[in-house]
């Protein structure tokens, strides 16, 4: 392929772009990146110090015959050049992983706000593992980039610069020999990165195929079980843990491909640079050669260690084509456009405050609503819209589509007429009737909507929503540990744990389906109350069949489960 092809520019574009992006990602730790950047630098450049001091040693103990004791200053010196070396790559070291933690965060913060900003009907269209991979191995793929990638380009940058400048002086030959072999292993690591980046982008998407894969399985692993189909899918997943095989190892062969190629031309560099030594020393080479044996011994010395950035580049060459082909596939599964285009906060803050004098904080016009898969609209002609401050409850009969209208409020299904209008930056949230528990303690899945909680706090909303009714007879209270999807709780008792946890976000609209369902009429008049308490700056609707929670609501909307123009107002 010609290098000018409009292909390979767009390539070489789009790679430019993804660096710039992982630039972006570490903008955070620049000062830090900086800081470690002058380390490598400095160790590396440290490297021609001592072997100056080496061959300097050498040539006053071998050649000179100076006694060892008067020799003492230049040892101690030679000790503190490689403390000071040591020193300089173990901070370097720790530098760089701090900005690979900054780059990983931020990667994650930015994939987690663009998957919030797709909204739960796009989610719902996702494979959850393969979007999970963009969190986890995607993630992990950066820390090469950083830790050995960046480095290493710092090093190639300066070490061979000035390894040449101090060879020159002494021995010309040798810095010629080494300033001609030096670009056949730039040339060779591009050759092989370039493979390397494309088998490493396909071993990404085989592993996030791989994790989707088993994430639905896993989901619906007691319909497999019921329906005989275990084998048939041990057999999908021993072809799928294959191909992740097939294509680990070839991104593993052209890594230690790469390796070898350029150890190669590093050793037989190396080689020539010995050979010219030793044909001098010998006089073949009709007295050109080494001065001395100092002189040797420091070129000896210096000829690896040029080579040894190049050659750690090239190692870590791969590590830049893992992170590429992991920007690749972020914007593979959520595309360069995925976030909406950004909004001065200063213009939000106005909107709102408009929004806040204008009207209410959701209004429904003329919905008509059909379930997912469901035959036909459940609701039609539907009309609503509530104000801060304001509770409304919606009434019907079983299937009368109480769950589906406020599945189309949250924004988890899209309604088949009419429209929908939030106030800008409206935070909604959502409880339904299958809160979704994980294994851990109560108080862990409390935190999943504020991690950083305080122990107070949590236990205010805690008893606000009536989980400590149930809590203070178990083992541990809230660091009672409880099974997947709540196993071990009530129906009543996991959707209060999950009203805590919506309570615990502190939306601006609360949209809950059928919260005091199986609760005794002391504790659901005690939920009604505190949630009234809380809701006192904030809107609710909820879906109900309870009279009590009927007496609570400011306003009543019947869903008869047929076609009748419903309009409501609260």
């Amino acid at each position: 392929m010609d290098a000018d092809s409009p292909l390979h520019a767009d390539t070489a574009q789009l790679r430019r772009q993804r660096t710039a992006r992982l630039a972006e990602l570490a903008a955070g730790a620049r000062g830090r990146q900086r800081a470690a950047a002058v380390a490598v630098a400095l160790s590396g450049v440290g490297v021609i110090a001592q072997a100056g001091l080496i061959a300097w040693l050498v040539q006053s103990v071998f050649i000179a015959h100076r006694p060892l004791a008067s020799l003492a200053v230049p040892f101690a010196v030679l000790a503190l050049v490689l403390l000071a070396r040591l020193l300089l790559s173990t901070w370097a070291q720790g530098a760089a992983g701090a900005v690979a933690d900054v780059a990983r965060r931020a990667l994650r913060g930015s994939v987690y706000r663009q998957l919030m900003a797709r909204g739960p009907l796009w989610l719902r269209r996702q494979r959850t593992g393969e979007l999970g991979e963009l969190l986890l191995a995607h993630g992990e793929a950066l820390e090469g980039y950083y830790t050995g990638y960046l480095p290493a380009r710092v090093e190639v940058a300066v070490v061979p610069l000035a390894i040449l400048l101090a060879v020159f002086p002494v021995e010309p030959v040798v810095g010629v020999i080494l300033l001609c072999t030096a670009p056949l292993i730039p040339v060779f690591m591009m050759l092989v990165g370039w493979g390397a980046e494309a088998a490493g982008r396909h071993q990404l998407q085989a592993l996030a195929r791989m994790g989707g894969h088993f994430a639905d399985r896993l989901k619906g692993l007691g319909l497999l079980r019921l329906y005989g189909r275990g084998e048939a899918e041990l057999a999908g997943i021993r072809d799928a843990a294959e191909g992740v095989r097939v294509r680990t190892l070839k991104v593993l062969r052209i890594a230690f491909l790469s390796s070898t190629v350029l150890e190669f031309f590093a050793s037989a560099s190396v080689a020539m640079v010995a050979l010219y030594l030793g044909l001098g020393y010998l006089g073949m080479l009709g007295g050109h050669g080494a001065g001395s044996l100092g002189i040797g011994v420091f070129c000896l010395m210096l000829a690896p260690e040029f080579y040894g950035p190049l050659r750690r580049l090239a190692a870590h060459y791969h590590d830049r084509a893992n992170a590429l082909a992991a920007m690749a596939e972020v914007e593979r599964l959520l595309g360069p456009d995925a976030m909406p285009s950004p909004v001065a906060a200063g213009d939000v803050a106005r909107e709102q405050e408009l929004a806040q004098v204008r009207g209410p904080l959701l209004s429904a016009h003329a919905l008509r609503l059909r379930p997912p898969g469901g035959a036909f609209d459940v609701v039609t002609d539907l009309s609503l819209e509530i104000a801060s401050g304001r509770r409304l409850a919606l009434v019907g009969p079983s299937g009368s589509g109480k769950s589906t209208v406020l599945e189309a409020l949250a924004g988890w299904s899209t309604p088949r007429g009419g429209r929908i209008v939030r106030r800008p930056g409206l935070r909604v949230g959502y409880a339904g009737q299958r809160p979704y528990l994980f294994h851990g303690s109560i108080a862990d899945n409390l935190r999943l909507a504020a991690p950083g909680v305080s122990a107070q706090r949590l236990q205010a909303v805690a008893e606000a929503a009536q989980v400590m009714r149930f809590a203070t007879r178990l083992p541990q209270g809230l660091d009672t540990m409880i099974g997947e999807r709540g196993f071990g709780l009530s129906g009543g008792e996991a959707r209060r744990i999950a009203l805590a946890r919506l309570l615990l976000r502190e939306p601006d609209l609360l949209l809950l389906d059928e919260p005091t369902a199986f609760l005794d009429a002391g504790t659901e008049a005690d939920l009604l109350d505190t949630l009234g308490a809380f809701a006192r700056e904030r809107a609710v609707i909820v879906a109900t069949h309870s009279a009590a929670v009927r007496a609570w609501a400011d306003a009543v909307v019947t869903l008869p489960g047929h076609a009748l123009p419903m309009e409501v107002t609260a």
